[in-house]
């Protein structure tokens, strides 16, 4: 596992000839360290359509220094973002590995690079070599606040960079990058007064491969980043066009998938449920916006998260099932008959889940789920829309909202025109995927309809709990029907397994009528609708 920490420094540009000032002039620096001189060389790399570089991340292999190894800088996660400005320090997430062998990025790194390669193959494209000297700046308390690095930087541009023939493949500056150690970021207006004076300025760039490629083929325009997703605080506006309901409940859900991909592929707690979620949510709110863009695009696109969603789910089930059951194994009385069913439970659902675990990370390489992902993201930066979606964002959200508060009330008076078993259990499941799509339809409008339409969601997704509950149970049943009439199976363990088939029943069954409960507290409400 790679080590990963937060980094929080700012850059400054610097002539050859400035000097460092008396740091001690820096409010809060009581002392500064010896400082200490490093040479440090690094290979970049990036794909030849520069994919890193679009989003903003870096991937190096870097000798020398107290930290040689393989770096990945990774933008941060977006509550972070939101302490960020343009004239403030930048925070990105550091991940850390050994430095292994120089042409193969470790695997730890790669899980969390391989949902932005998309199949493409990391080359190298810039060779750095840094004179670095560091400054260690103290607090009164002997507390180690920051480093102030005086880095004289060559950079040679590689062949795969894009670098123009006749053009040098060579540059050289000089910067100094002020990065928080134990400090706090009030730091860096505490000593910008400082390094300004000194002759320093803010960096135009926000690292050092950025400012190698200036100029190139592999540059990627601020303005001009194909495949970069929206800013996480762009929101639709009471008085804007309906697109941008769906612009912003979209890009947060492939902010999401972008943010779990990784953690699935490390096998973490919960990812396979978050993947699944933004994948389901992003579905729905295609569904429910369709009439304001391209049909072909939204049909594809609803396709292949429908696809995504049914591989996602395979593990994220057998996963709850095992828990669940485990769960109630454990509290049939002590024995060799209790001990053998939980075994049972434990090989059946075990397997489930490591032959659908296998089965998904195979799709997460595939070049469907990468095309995909291209999809998303073009989709969101280009979206296909038709006039209609210059309607006013307010009046769209009601009428979509309420749409979906009509599906639910129809498919509920289905469950209680059918008949019990099978067409009933279905029935009440229908719901819950209903009580769901509206769950997820009535978030993308809370930002122009607010208290009222998270009262709603609120409400959408109890029912879609209790009813999520109520399907667990008949699964489970089900399970331990099939698993109670195997062959030869000792009388002592048929008898677990009807003790556990009959709990799934009263399980049911209170599920049910929690279910019947919520829908009459909740009726007035999602009949009402946000406004």
């Amino acid at each position: 596992m790679a080590s990963q920490q937060v980094e929080v420094e700012k850059k400054y540009d610097v002539g050859a000839d400035a000097e460092v000032p008396d740091l001690r002039l820096v409010p809060g620096v009581a002392r500064v360290g010896e400082p200490r001189v490093d040479r440090l060389e690094a290979v970049y790399f990036d794909t030849e359509g520069s994919a890193l570089a679009a989003r903003g991340i870096t991937l190096r292999r870097r000798v020398g220094g107290h930290d040689a190894g393989w770096h990945a800088k990774l933008p941060p996660e977006a509550s972070q973002q939101d302490a960020d400005s343009a004239s403030g320090p930048r925070r990105r997430r550091e991940l850390h590995a050994p430095l292994g062998q120089p042409g193969v990025v470790p695997d730890s790194l790669l899980a969390h690079l391989l949902v932005y390669l998309r199949g493409d193959d990391p080359l190298p494209v810039v060779r750095l070599e840094t004179q670095r000297t560091t400054y260690p700046l103290y607090g009164e308390d002997g507390v180690h606040l920051a480093d102030l690095a005086d880095d004289q930087v060559t950079a040679q541009i590689l062949k795969s960079s894009g670098a123009q023939d006749g053009d040098s493949d060579t540059r050289q500056w000089r910067e100094w990058e002020l990065e928080l150690v134990h400090g706090s970021p009030e730091l860096f207006p505490a000593a910008e007064d400082v390094l300004t004076a000194a002759g320093a300025s803010p960096a135009g760039h926000g690292s050092k491969l950025a400012k190698a490629l200036q100029g190139t083929e592999a540059m990627v325009p601020a303005d001009d980043v194909t495949g970069a997703v929206p800013p996480h605080n762009a929101g639709p506006r009471k008085k804007g066009p309906a697109s941008e309901l769906l612009a912003a409940y979209l890009a947060a859900q492939i902010r999401e998938i972008l943010a779990h991909d990784p953690e699935v592929r490390l096998e973490q707690p919960e990812a396979v449920h978050q993947l699944r979620s933004a994948t389901r949510r992003a579905r729905s709110a295609l569904a429910a916006y369709r009439r304001l863009y391209s049909a072909g695009a939204v049909r594809r696109l609803r396709d292949e998260l429908k696809w995504l969603g049914g591989v996602l789910g395979a593990p994220r089930d057998a996963d709850v099932m095992l828990d669940r059951l485990r769960g109630h194994a454990a509290e049939l009385p002590e024995g060799e008959a209790a001990a053998a069913v939980a075994a049972r439970l434990e090989e059946e659902l075990g397997n489930r889940l490591d032959t659908s675990y296998r089965k998904l990370q195979k799709a997460l390489l595939s070049e469907r789920y990468f095309r995909l992902l291209d999809d998303l993201d073009a989709f969101s930066s280009r979206p296909p829309v038709r006039p209609q979606a210059a309607a006013a964002a307010r009046k769209t959200a009601g009428k979509v909202v309420a749409k979906a508060a009509r599906r639910l009330r129809r498919t509920a008076k289905a469950v209680k025109r059918s008949r019990r078993g099978a067409q009933h259990e279905t029935a009440l499941h229908d719901v819950r995927k209903d009580a769901k799509r509206l769950r997820h339809v009535t978030e993308s409008v809370v930002p122009v309809h607010g208290k009222r339409a998270a009262k709603m969601v609120k409400a959408a997704h109890r029912q879609q709990s209790i009813l999520g509950d109520f399907h667990d149970s008949v699964v489970a049943r089900d399970l331990l029907a099939t698993l109670a009439a195997g062959p030869d199976l000792p009388e002592a363990e048929a008898s677990a397994f009807v003790t556990l088939h009959t709990r799934q029943v009263q399980l049911a069954a209170e599920a049910e009528a929690k279910y019947w409960k919520a829908r009459r507290k909740s009726r007035r409400l999602l009949k009402r609708g946000v406004g």
